[in-house]
This record gives structure tokens, sequence and C-alpha cells, in this order.
């Protein structure tokens, strides 16, 4: 798991730039927000990006910014700070937390930069999201290389593994469709569609049972066909998750699975009954690699999540829960 302790340290120890004057690149964005994406503070687009430009010194050519630990630890953008209360500001590169200080992270065609001030209190590392879509699939993570994109389709869900195939085709990107029990290689950005009933076992897909402090993703399911994760939706909200859901998630859906929505502080708020669905992503354990997840309570819910596998639907969300088509932004708003 990627520690904030760990970004502290390393910005402490970086001083200047990248590698080197060197040719430039072009088309790269930057987008900042605040809490999960739920605010837009503003965003770029450069067509032309000078030689050795950073993560760090194209934030600064563009907004406003406030350092600290030798300037390699960003502290404010727009006047818009961190805290001292686990509130502090993120970036993602093509949709995954980057492994380094900005100031050491050079910038490549195409990337999309995304800035996010937002509460750690559940979880020090979200490893990827889903807002940067198309991205990590068309321009690859940090560092510019474009791995392959493999699609793992469980049994029945092919129109929906389709689907998705299609959203990736539309975006210019190949993908090669397996079987669930497939083996995708670890240089690959994986999207794997499914029920939570049969992906559940799987590397990576099984983070979600643990919370956000695992996963990264501020939901999970619950149920006879899910998981009561252990019993710590109970723990999360001191014994408040039964309650929330109308008198248990086993009871409320007759022994089916639900999807419990989380806030910022890792507790559950609310849950999502019948054919739900869930786009989120999680760590692949290979650096600069992310497990796309499409998945749902069953059939009809996986359905409804590849639906909404699109830019227009994933822009600006860590991840999302959809419930009746319509999309819900996690981890769900505590002023909502």
């Amino acid at each position: 798991m990627f520690s904030l302790s760990l970004v502290i340290a390393a910005a402490a120890a970086i001083t200047g730039c990248g590698a080197g004057a060197g040719p430039g690149t072009r088309d790269a964005s930057v987008l900042i927000t605040s809490d999960f994406g739920t605010h837009r503070i503003g965003d770029v687009m450069e067509q032309r990006v000078p030689g050795a430009e950073t993560v760090m010194s194209l934030l600064e050519r563009h907004f406003r910014v406030g350092t600290r630990y030798g300037g390699g630890f960003v502290e404010s953008i727009a006047g818009h700070s961190g805290t001292a209360d686990r509130f502090d500001w993120f970036y993602f590169v093509n949709g995954i937390q980057a492994a380094e200080g900005a100031a050491a992270t050079d910038v490549h065609a195409g990337d999309h930069i995304w800035w996010d001030l937002h509460s750690w209190a559940a979880t020090e590392s979200v490893p990827a999201v889903v807002g940067s879509y198309p991205e990590p699939f068309t321009s690859g993570a940090a560092g510019g290389k474009k791995p392959p994109t493999v699609r793992r389709c469980a049994a029945g869900m092919q129109a929906a593994c389709d689907l998705a195939g299609a959203s990736l085709r539309r975006a210019g990107v190949r993908s090669a469709a397996g079987s669930l029990g497939g083996r995708a290689g670890s240089d690959a950005q994986t999207v794997v569609v499914g029920a939570w009933s049969q992906i559940k076992g799987l590397a990576g897909a099984g983070l979600l049972a643990q919370g956000p402090a695992a996963s990264g993703v501020y939901a999970r399911f619950v149920g006879a066909a899910g998981q009561r994760a252990g019993g710590g939706a109970e723990r999360a909200t001191g014994g408040g998750a039964e309650r929330a859901t109308g008198g248990g998630a086993e009871r409320a859906t007759g022994g089916g699975a639900e999807l419990g929505l989380e806030n910022p502080a890792g507790a559950v708020v609310r849950s999502l009954h019948g054919s739900v669905g869930l786009v989120a992503a999680v760590e692949s354990g290979s650096p600069g690699r992310a497990i796309w997840l499409v998945t749902g309570t069953d059939a009809a819910g996986v359905m409804a999540a590849a639906h909404v596998f699109t830019a227009a639907k994933l822009d600006g969300h860590f991840a999302v829960a959809v419930e009746g088509g319509r999309v819900v932004p996690l981890p769900v708003d505590p002023s909502s």
C-alpha cells in the first residue's frame, strides 16, 4: 500500500525537475478537484508541453501552488489547502496513484494528471480511480508505457463483457477477451467483468470485502451472495450498519447480495438492494497497473455497470455504484 508517510519522506528529498531538457511532448491535461472529485476547482489542457516538464512544474505554471518539505510536497493549490486533520492533496497520472513526488514525475504525451484534495481518514492510499477513463488504457501509467489491455469475462456475462470491449474500442483501445480463470499477465491493464459472487475470489477483487483501507474503494458487497465483510461494516459504523439497511444486510435482501456505500470516513451509510452495479479500480500488484471491476449483485447489475463504462459516465469519479441506471459517485458525499 502506498503510504502518505512515504510520500512525505520522498518529497522531502526531491529538488529540481526531471531528467533534463528534451523535445517536449503534447496534449497533457491537469484537473484540480476536492472531496473525491465532488468539487471542481480548475482544469487546463496544454497541447504543447516544454521539455523536461514534470507534474510539479506543469502545475506551477498554471496554478498558484504552496509547497512544503523542500518544495516537493504540495500543500495548497489555488488557495485550497490541506489540514492537519487527515486532509491533503493526492495526485493520479492516467488514473493511477503516483508512486513518486510530483517534482520527480515527468509528463508524457496524453497524460491526464488529476489532483484531488480529500480526507484520508479511512485510507492513506487510493491506488486507482475510474474518473480518468479511457485512461490508463489509452496512454498508460506514469512513465509513458502503454501496456496491453485484457478483459476477463465471467460465465454468462459475455454481453456485458462485449459492451465493455466496445467502449474500449471506441476509445481506440484493443482488448483481448478471455475467461475469468485465464492469465492476464502482470504487464496488462485488466478489466474483470462478472457478478460479485463470481469474482470475489480473484486477486485484487477480493480486497473490496476488506473496505477502503485495503481496496481504496468506498463500497463493499454484503449478504449471502456477497460477504458481511467479516463484521467490518457494523464495526465501521459503531453497530449502525444493520439499522442503516433497515434491519440487516441479509434479512433486507432475503439472503441476496447488496452493495454498502461508504462515506469518506469509511462508514457504511447507505445500502443498495436488488440489481445494482459497481465500476471501480484496485491495485494489481504490479507498478502502474490496475484491475478494473465491472461487477454487480447479479447479471442485471453487471450489465448496468457495463452501460456506465464510458468516459461521460465515469468522468471525475473515484468509483461509481449504479442503481436503476443512475450513477452514484463514491464515496458518498456527506453533504448530500
